[in-house]
């Protein structure tokens, strides 16, 4: 028998990987266009939270489907799906270096979210990996913001 694939689907790297692109250019613009490093910093923390709040919707999807998850742990599985984008949507009402951390937060809670709900349930052996670089390079993109608003480089 073949060990499950820690790769994941050809479509599902391009999209994964392909979504990280508008995370570096963005950091990468507010860092190397001072003309238009506000531009630049809102459009990453915007899209910051869009994705936020699309993983999160990842667990309202998987509770709908998950027929191995007890009633409870389904409950939270709905309950969690929101709390990305509440925390997505705080984030947007915050200065950008404030905004930038608390969508790091979310991020950082949102992959324990995602171990927690894998150990429940059966998930693709590249899921969680997969979900582990995303959540990095999104996340120093973020941090990277944090620290140019700061005002430390």
């Amino acid at each position: 028998m073949l060990a499950p694939s820690r790769i994941p689907p050809r479509l599902v790297a391009l999209l994964g990987y392909g979504g990280l692109l508008p995370f570096l250019a963005l950091a990468a613009l507010a860092w190397l266009d001072p003309p238009r490093q506000a531009r630049w910093s809102g459009a990453l923390l915007e899209y910051g939270a869009v994705i936020l709040a699309f993983v999160g919707a990842l667990h309202w999807a998987l509770a709908m489907q998950a027929t191995t998850l007890a009633q409870a742990r389904r409950a939270q599985a709905y309950a969690w799906s929101v709390v990305p984008a509440l925390i997505a949507w705080g984030a947007l009402q915050l200065a950008p270096g404030p905004a930038a951390l608390l969508l790091v937060v979310g991020f950082t809670l949102h992959l324990w979210a995602d171990r927690t709900l894998a150990a429940r349930m059966p998930l693709p052996a590249w899921y969680l990996p997969l979900r582990l670089r995303l959540t990095a390079v999104a996340c120093a993109c973020l941090l990277a913001e944090a620290w140019r608003s700061a005002g430390i480089a």
